[in-house]
C-alpha cells in the first residue's frame, strides 16, 4: 500500500487519502470517459469491492470535481459499459470548498462483471494492489463454481493430487496455468475446472508476480 503523508486534510477524507492507492481504493483527477472507467468498476466488482475517490490527484491532493457530469460519466460506465451492470453508490465530500466524489463499488455475487473494452471485446478484470489487469482463465473457472459447495472432500481425485502436488513443487515463483497444462494428461478446460476447485478449497492461490498470474500452493503465498 503505497501511502500519502499529508496530515491537513481532517476526518474520513483524509484518512482514505493518507492510505494511498491500494486494491480497494483508486484516485481519479478526473472522468473524462465512462469506457475506461469501467475496468476499474469490473476490476473491484469482481474482488474484494473498492472505493473510486475523483477529484483526488495520485499525489493525494484534492482538485475537486468539475461538475455532476463525472458521476453521470460513472453511472454510465456501469450500466452501459459493464454487464451485468455493476452496483454502486455515491457520497460528496467537501474540503476548502472543492468537492470529492467517493463512488463504492461492493465486492459483487453476480461476478464474472465484464467491461466494454476499446477493442469492442467484453473483458473481466481483476483488482491486485493499486492496479487493474485482465482476469485469468483460472478466475474465469473460480467463478464459473462460486454456487456449488466448497466443502473439501474426503478424497482428491488422482488428477487433482498430481496438479497440487506440481503446484507444491513450484515453491514461492509459483506456476503459470500453460506450464501446469504440460504436465497433465488432461486437457485445458479440465485443468482449470481442477485447479479452481483447488483455489476454492484454498489450497492453491491465484497471485500475481512477475507480470503475470500465478499459482501457488497453501505455504508458499505471499503474506500482506
Amino acid at each position: 500500500m503505497k501511502q500519502i503523508p499529508n496530515d491537513t486534510i481532517p476526518g474520513y477524507l483524509g484518512k482514505c487519502i493518507r492510505e494511498g492507492e491500494h486494491q480497494q481504493q483508486d484516485f481519479k483527477f478526473a472522468i473524462n470517459d465512462s469506457r475506461k472507467i469501467a475496468e476499474t468498476l469490473s476490476a473491484f466488482a469482481n474482488t474484494d469491492g473498492g472505493r473510486l475517490l475523483v477529484g483526488v490527484k495520485d499525489n493525494g491532493k484534492i482538485a475537486g470535481i468539475r461538475s455532476d457530469e463525472e458521476m453521470y460519466m460513472i453511472e454510465g460506465a456501469g450500466q452501459i459499459y459493464c454487464k451485468p451492470e455493476v452496483p454502486m453508490e455515491f457520497q460528496t465530500w467537501e474540503y476548502n470548498n472543492k468537492l470529492v466524489l467517493e463512488v463504492w463499488v461492493p465486492a459483487s455475487p453476480g461476478r464474472p462483471h465484464k467491461a466494454k473494452t476499446e477493442d469492442g471485446f467484453w473483458k473481466a478484470f481483476v483488482r491486485v494492489d493499486d492496479a487493474n489487469f485482465l482476469a485469468s482463465p483460472v478466475h474465469l473457472g473460480l467463478w464459473k463454481q462460486q454456487d456449488t459447495p466448497s466443502e473439501i472432500p474426503g478424497e482428491f481425485s488422482d488428477d487433482e493430487k498430481v496438479l497440487l502436488r506440481k503446484i507444491a513443487d513450484s515453491a514461492d515463483e509459483g506456476i503459470t496455468l500453460n506450464k501446469l497444462c504440460r504436465y497433465s494428461t488432461l486437457d485445458r478446460e479440465e485443468v482449470i475446472h481442477a485447479v479452481a476447485h483447488l483455489v476454492r478449497w484454498e489450497l492453491v492461490y491465484i497471485e500475481r508476480k512477475n507480470d503475470r498470474f500465478v499459482l501457488v500452493a497453501e505455504g508458499h503465498r505471499a503474506r500482506g
